[in-house]
């Protein structure tokens, strides 16, 4: 985005800023989460030092809530009549980006917000938010807003006073907002967001906490793969989960990992550890091996579950004329299991010589592999939501972190959106939003790295 040249809201000098004016849903489906953090237009003046929101006209527009509002901020005091004459090309403009059948009549009656707060009010009606939801959200943005307009030395304790509202809800806002202004080409203002993360994270109880879990997952990781250069057996592996089990994180990234090396014989091994101990060495081994049947028990149950969920995926695409259309519909269930099931199809298709069978089976393979949008990486897509855990899913992003693009986040925010809502697809739309949850708090946490 190119630098606009605006006075500065306090000194009033000549300053550079990335200036926003239009958030178009259409264009940038997180234009809304932009737009209802407060965190856009922030500059800081090299004159007076004012760092804070830049005073500008606002237009909102969202098409499939039919959806387009306008701000004018009564500080600039400027008339009503000039007013339309600057909102009125931004309107003309979004328009004229839509096919005809979707200029519908509310273009011509765009809502004027009085303030920002109702700006924001109004757009979250139309979510259904409650008044509860409104003021909890409305919380957590206020405290952006002040800590964005902050100065670094006194975010600390504005942090320690509000702890109460750092937890995941807030991360996720800010994580997005970083990736927003990062995507539009909004630099100090993805630069203000990236410190004021770190500071939270840094002076907080939940950051910290955050940040140890991170730590923990890595540790696990990395002592599994030495483990495996020097050649995992049975032995090495329990040795390693004996290790982890004082760490619930540790342990369950280990399981999650190395699902397939925790068969009959390694809870043969085990067991014959448990009769070789004894007093509270014995006790703890015990309940270890009760916990780690537990989580075994829930991967496999998980499996069964997902190869179910597949197989009506699958027929539900079958079923429909347009198989194309139908499997791209379908993308977000679509994951490793859905191609196990998708392969053992075929091939019965092929045994039984059903060839109509066959060709549809075929369509949706086809469909499959010609999806190469900008950061559809359907194999690690398939390979998160297939993912049991919160633990499972960062293992794997762990092992994809380069894959880990602004790009890829958008594509997995746009199935996000696509599933949301559907019927019949709760549970496919949940799953998604636990994998762009962790996606988030992932990258984040690499971005806090990066700035340290």
């Amino acid at each position: 985005m190119a630098k606009t040249t605006i006075a500065c809201p306090q000194c009033k000098q000549p300053i550079a800023a990335d200036i926003t004016r239009l958030f178009d849903v259409a264009e940038n489906p997180q234009a809304k989460q932009t737009l209802l953090s407060g965190a856009y237009n922030l500059v800081q003046c090299p004159h007076c030092g004012y760092r804070g929101q830049a005073p500008t006209p606002i237009v909102y527009h969202d098409p499939a809530k039919e959806l387009l509002l306008t701000f004018f901020p009564p500080e600039l005091n400027v008339p009503v009549n000039q007013q339309e004459q600057m909102i009125g090309p931004i309107i003309t403009k979004v328009m004229e980006k839509l096919p005809m059948e979707q200029r519908k009549a509310y273009f011509l009656n765009p809502e004027t917000m009085l303030t920002r707060q109702r700006l924001v009010e109004r757009i979250l009606e139309e979510d259904g938010i409650t008044p509860e939801m409104l003021k909890a959200q409305q919380d957590r943005l206020s405290l952006l807003q002040r800590l964005a307009g902050t100065t670094p030395d006194a975010r600390p304790e504005v942090i320690r006073q509000e702890e109460a509202l750092v937890d995941e809800q807030l991360l996720m806002i800010l994580q997005r907002l970083i990736q927003s202004a990062a995507a539009a080409g909004e630099g100090d203002s993805a630069q203000v967001l990236v410190e004021l993360q770190q500071d939270i994270l840094e002076n907080t109880e939940f950051g910290q906490e955050v940040l140890h879990q991170a730590q923990e997952q890595q540790a696990a990781i990395e002592a599994l793969e030495k483990a495996s250069k020097d050649g995992l057996t049975r032995q090495s592996l329990l040795d390693l989960i004996v290790e982890a089990a004082g760490s619930e994180v540790r342990l369950a990234t280990l399981v999650s990992m190395a699902r397939g090396g925790l068969d009959y014989g390694f809870f043969q091994l085990l067991s014959e550890r448990i009769q070789r101990a004894a007093g509270e060495e014995q006790a703890k081994l015990s309940a270890l091996r009760d916990t780690l049947l537990e989580m075994t028990h829930e991967i496999d149950e998980a499996i069964k579950e997902e190869e179910a969920l597949a197989q009506e995926v699958l027929d539900a695409i079958l079923a429909e004329e347009n198989i194309e259309e139908a499997t791209m519909a379908a993308l977000a269930s679509i994951n490793e299991i859905f191609l196990e099931v998708l392969r053992a199809r075929i091939q019965a298709a092929r045994k039984a010589d059903d060839e109509a069978q066959l060709k549809k089976l075929q369509q949706v393979a086809s469909t499959i592999q010609k999806i190469s949008a900008p950061g559809a990486n359907i194999q690690l897509i398939e390979a998160l939501i297939q993912a049991e855990d919160d633990e499972a899913i960062r293992t794997i992003l762990d092992e994809n972190a380069e894959e880990l693009t602004d790009e890829f986040s958008q594509f997995l925010y746009s199935l996000l959106n696509q599933t949301q809502g559907q019927e019949g697809r709760e549970a496919t739309a949940e799953k998604l939003q636990q994998v762009y949850r962790q996606v988030l708090r992932y990258t984040m946490q690499r971005n806090l790295e990066k700035s340290a």
